[in-house]
């Protein structure tokens, strides 16, 4: 954005030909998206353990007519509508959830793709809007869609999508002050709403840099206050449409927040997300430190290596998160005609200018001053651990820099350099080319850094080779063909140093396990068992722990109950009764409780926890176990299978209630003395009064059991509870014979209600809306409230 934006609305003259460039930028993008979109391979970690089953979950939810709000799949129950990264709310998914029940790895990697091609043509028409160049369009929008972050942290799809949000929302709010447009106003708010419903640090810092390009658009402008009148309309129809968008689910988040396990994160913590400066050199060299080859070839900061040498760093980073690569082009671009000659200080690109330099000193956290101050004064910092998370937005900032400077090359409009520019740059340069061959010799790893600084070397002189020939064909009038020859160069570029790697692409193969048809000897077996146990009163549980990285979740796919799961977000109760943790990938992961010291335990038994498979003898796992205490059932070519015998059933009748404190329960991991589950319900409050007499046996039955809705069938003859062992949440509501009941916590974690004698049906439904509300309520009234 800049100044001139907020001029009156003014009719666009026809510019250069968009179908031309959005082919140009399309077919490069489908060269570049080739090896996942053709099935060879997918992006793996995150996308595939933690979102394909979610996709999956949501596609079978939706052709199956079911709510996809709560989840009995993972960690026993799992609030899935107030989970940001469950993708009830993100178009892109929930369209293919809609079309496909069982997606494959193509959708769901297209759906990635598919976002980062729509950012880049949102940066193309950015280019248009302000008839800058098209060869400057298409190196923006390809080093947008494949470089930084955007290419080395692909898996991380929700940031992704954030980050695609990010580029539409700019030029909608672009095109909003340019022409004083409410209906594009209110555009640009539906698509921030959905940016900011990712609840990530991408969308937080987007949401920041975005409010400050309009501050400065206004204030740029030849006549800020009449700018200033001119764009309030649009502005709040934009608001009114983001509110629109996100309220409802950013208000369930946060009051999910305050009872999950998530903790508040100070500023010594999110420094240990920071991006380390000598990261900034793979700007100009990609795969500097060994990032695309195996784990051991890894030297940059802060692997083993570099800490051997240069000592202990503190930085909890994987080695991905810290790659700048755009483009060798645009980065030179960016050193040399943009910083040294002074390119980016002209009016039209200073605030792009300085949002990225702002962006930069956010992303290198505690080794600035500036992160201190923005952690302590801009609301929602604190939310979030990882400011190198900042190099997806810094990523695209940079790229229209690029663009733009491109641009100016191309109509000859780029400053002349002069001696000492020249001699700056080479100094520039050759300094950053020392100091990796220093820093790799310095670590032991000078042969590990000679590939990567000769393909740095070839590739500048590609670039430098390609920006000469597109610009006689620009200053010629050849506009198209200078932005295929860029484009073609830079596709050659990225697809070399930003191409797929161990971090980005794996064999579609190893996540067989995960696809909804999956043919996986041990997901299978869980199956059978779980189908040869089930009862009227049961439907057991299982447990994945220990196997692979990509395994927790698979019961999402599979619709088989499991006590755990991979999710940063859980209940906090849950978490606290029972000892699970974000992951379960590796055997010492799995962790456990005072309440639940391991399997041979009452709340192991009292979640229905009948089948239990480990990627190494459940013994290495829970110390505590003797034999006999677990069955060993089968060993499978991924894990060890056992059986819990002692699982309870999913419903029981008691007739018998006591009224406990829960916390001392939770804190020593001591049941009262003598408790049976089969017989008595331990509940926080006083027992409502039943009918004395004689006791008589009962039953109760689950009749139907949906993802939000469970109907059971009771027959007590003098009355009593009927307790549910799925997870406690207040947002559950139940209803005994039509009318609304008070649902009681159960047995610290459970659920239960009172029953009259005789038969009586029993519904539990989930109403996430009516929760919040209450809870709003509450919120409200604690305000009010006069301190104690």
């Amino acid at each position: 954005m800049s100044g001139s934006e907020t001029s009156p609305p003014k009719t666009l003259p026809a510019r250069w030909p968009l179908a031309s460039v959005f082919a140009i930028v399309f077919c490069a993008w489908l060269a570049l998206s080739w090896p996942w979109l053709s099935g060879i391979v997918t992006i793996p970690w995150d996308a595939k353990a933690h979102f394909h089953p979610q996709l999956q979950f949501l596609a079978t939810a939706w052709h199956r007519a079911l709510s996809p709000f709560w989840t009995p799949f993972v960690f026993a129950g799992s609030p899935q509508v107030a989970d940001p990264q469950s993708l009830i709310f993100s178009p892109p998914f929930a369209l293919i959830a809609a079309l496909n029940p069982a997606p494959s790895f193509r959708w769901s990697d297209g759906a990635v793709l598919g976002t980062l091609l729509a950012g880049a043509f949102a940066i193309v028409l950015i280019f248009r809007d302000r008839d800058w160049h098209p060869a400057g369009a298409v190196v923006a929008a390809l080093a947008f869609a494949f470089g930084a972050s955007a290419a080395w942290r692909i898996q991380h799809v929700g940031q992704v999508l954030s980050l695609g949000y990010f580029a539409i929302t700019l030029l909608l709010l672009a095109r909003t002050l340019e022409r004083s447009s409410l209906l594009y106003g209110f555009a640009a708010g539906i698509v921030a709403g959905f940016m900011v419903l990712g609840r990530d640090q991408v969308a937080l810092i987007g949401v920041y840099v975005l409010a400050g390009l309009v501050i400065a658009a206004i204030a740029m402008a030849r006549n800020p206050l009449r700018a200033l009148r001119t764009s309030i309309g649009p502005l709040l129809a934009g608001t009114l449409g983001a509110v629109l968008i996100a309220t409802v689910p950013i208000l369930l988040t946060a009051f999910l927040a305050q009872e999950s396990n998530r903790p508040e994160i100070d500023l010594l913590g999110a420094g240990k997300g920071s991006l380390h400066p000598a990261s900034l050199l793979t700007g100009l060299i990609a795969n500097l430190y060994g990032t695309a080859g195996p784990l051991d070839n890894f030297w940059g900061p802060p692997s083993p290596a570099w800490e051997q040498r240069f000592g202990p760093l503190d930085l909890y980073l994987a080695r991905n998160m810290s790659d700048l690569y755009l483009g060798l082009l645009p980065m030179l671009l960016i050193l040399t005609v943009g910083l040294v000659r002074g390119a980016l200080f002209r009016r039209e690109i200073v605030a792009l200018a300085v949002a990225a330099a702002v962006v930069l000193v956010y992303a290198l956290g505690r080794y600035t001053p500036g992160f201190r101050l923005i952690f302590e004064a801009l609301p929602g910092v604190n939310l979030y651990r990882r400011p190198a998370d900042a190099l997806f937005i810094l990523g695209a900032l940079l790229a229209l820099l690029g663009g733009y400077l491109t641009h100016l090359v191309m109509t000859d409009a780029a400053p002349r350099a002069r001696l000492w520019h020249r001699l700056v740059e080479t100094a520039l340069l050759v300094g950053a080319l020392g100091l990796a061959l220093w820093l790799a010799w310095t670590v032991g790893r000078l042969p590990l850094a000679v590939i990567p600084v000769l393909t740095a070397l070839l590739c500048g002189l590609l670039s430098a080779g390609a920006l000469v020939a597109a610009r006689g064909l620009a200053l010629r009038g050849s506009r198209i063909a200078a932005a295929i020859v860029l484009a073609a160069t830079l596709t050659i570029d990225l697809s070399v140093n930003n191409g797929p790697s161990e971090s980005t692409a794996l064999p579609s193969e190893t996540y067989e396990v995960l696809r909804a048809d999956s043919s996986n000897e041990t997901i299978a077996l869980l199956k059978r068992e779980t189908a040869r146990t089930a009862a009227p009163d049961r439907r057991d549980r299982i447990e994945l722990a220990g196997i692979d990285f990509h395994w927790p979740n698979a019961s999402l796919v599979h619709e088989l109950d499991n006590t755990l799961g991979y999710n940063p977000l859980r209940l906090g109760l849950y978490s606290k009764a029972t000892g699970a943790g974000d992951h379960v990938a590796l055997p010492d992961q799995r962790t456990f409780s005072a309440l639940m010291p391991g399997y041979r335990s009452l709340l192991a038994d009292m979640l229905g926890l009948r089948f239990i498979a480990t990627g190494v003898p459940v013994e290495q796992i829970d110390k505590n176990l003797k034999p006999g205490d677990l069955v060993q059932i089968a060993r499978t070519r991924d894990a060890y299978v056992y059986e819990n015998p002692r699982a309870l059933p999913r419903v029981l009748l008691v007739t018998q209630a006591q009224k406990v404190d829960f916390d001392a329960i939770l804190k020593t991991g001591q049941w009262p003395a003598g408790f049976d589950p089969k017989s008595t319900v331990l509940l926080e409050q006083d027992p409502p009064p039943l009918p004395t007499g004689p006791a008589q046996p009962g039953s109760v039955r689950i009749v139907d059991y949906g993802t939000t809705e469970i109907a059971l069938a009771a027959e007590a003859p003098r009355g009593g509870f009927v307790v549910l062992n799925d997870v406690w949440h207040h947002w559950w509501q139940v209803e005994v014979d039509g009318k609304p009941a008070p649902m009681l916590r159960a047995n610290v974690l459970f659920r239960a209600v009172a029953v009259p004698p005789g038969r009586s049906t029993i519904r539990f439904v989930f109403r996430p809306l009516e929760g919040l509300y209450a809870d709003i309520g509450h919120w409200l009234k604690a305000r009010r409230a006069p301190p104690v």
